[in-house]
């Protein structure tokens, strides 16, 4: 049993090292030339699966926020708690307004990642 699982964590790490043959390419940066506001966002997911909270940050500061949010906003749903809270509907603001932040930061000073 115990080879089994050594050998799913080997699995699972060779896949996340080379977890970016799998990114899809953004359809708004192809037709526009410029970056979405969720562009690095794929990037930034795999560099937190691989432990590197820095790197993350980085490609793209909302991760964190969004995913947090997701977690809260699915755990509400499957729970049956009350959607309409004001916890949940601030966390959606504050994600919201760090991707607004983060998207005019990129443009105004335009990083290559």
């Amino acid at each position: 049993m115990l080879i089994v699982l050594n050998i799913y964590k080997i699995s699972a790490l060779l896949i996340l090292r080379r977890a970016d043959i799998f990114l899809l390419p953004c359809p708004f940066k192809y037709l526009f030339g410029f970056d979405c506001p969720g562009c690095g966002f794929q990037r930034s997911v795999v560099a937190l699966f691989q432990g590197n909270l820095y790197q993350s940050f980085q490609l793209y500061p909302p991760t964190i926020p969004f995913l947090i949010s997701l977690m809260a906003g699915l755990g509400a749903w499957f729970l049956k708690l009350d959607q309409e809270a004001k916890w949940l509907k601030a966390m959606y603001f504050f994600t919201g307004f760090v991707i607004v932040i983060s998207y005019i930061y990129k443009m105004l000073f335009q990083h290559v990642h």
